[in-house]
């Protein structure tokens, strides 16, 4: 397949130069500093971050749009990948703060198939990719049902899926607030799921489901966890 997005060949678009990755490390710093002032930020379990490597990086809990920055926050010595609607790209400063955070621009207009093909792209790379496996921001205590695109790329690919809950992020700004609140959250990480192993070129669909299951128990666990961390 071989598609482009936003008019750019796949792996140009995934491309980051010496600048961006330094900006990254840059703005990390300084949301690590203001994390910490603002939310008394705290990551529990940095231990299970894979050094080397691709993985997928689940994040539960998704409540906020501060779970973004926050997960970037839970691996200082990965930059991590994550898509978003080439729209927000097309935005004078916001596609350079994205860009310089790690993101890459899919069209709205693309195929999932073609979406998927670029995550496989950036796992292919070794690279980290960070899925909100709940799709869109939710409410309420529960983690939702999961979409399967986090098991299907660990299967297809054979990467571990490293889950992480996010804590106090509702509290710190829920859906439909503007300026956020000095609430404590917190980031607990698990340890990686494995997928199985691949007998054939075919991902079983049962193995996908299996998955997924057990990356659904446990980011409910972990969030149950941020969210005790967090005061919540």
């Amino acid at each position: 397949m071989n598609a482009e997005v936003s008019g750019r060949p796949e792996a140009t678009v995934l491309d980051m130069g010496n600048r961006q990755r330094n900006a990254y490390r840059i703005l990390r710093k300084l949301l690590s500093g203001v994390f910490g002032a603002w939310f008394r930020f705290r990551v529990v379990g940095m231990e299970n971050v894979p050094s080397k490597g691709a993985f997928i990086l689940a994040a539960g809990g998704h409540r906020s749009i501060l779970d973004t920055p926050a997960v970037s926050l839970a691996t200082p010595s990965r930059v991590l990948r994550y898509m978003g609607a080439d729209t927000y790209f097309n935005k004078a400063g916001l596609g350079t703060f994205l860009r310089a955070m790690g993101g890459f621009p899919v069209q709205r207009a693309a195929t999932d198939r073609a979406a998927m093909r670029l995550a496989e792209l950036v796992l292919q790379r070794g690279e980290p990719l960070v899925i909100f496996p709940e799709g869109t921001r939710q409410t309420g205590p529960v983690v939702t049902e999961l979409k399967q695109g986090a098991a299907f790329l660990a299967c297809r690919q054979q990467v571990p899926i490293l889950p992480i809950g996010i804590g106090g992020a509702e509290r710190a700004l829920p859906k439909g607030a503007r300026v956020p609140r000095p609430r404590r959250m917190a980031v607990v990480i698990g340890e990686p799921l494995y997928p199985p192993d691949r007998v054939d070129d075919r991902v079983k669909r049962s193995s996908i489901v299996a998955l997924s299951d057990d990356l659904r128990n446990e980011l409910q666990r972990l969030y149950d966890k941020a969210q005790i961390q967090a005061g919540a």
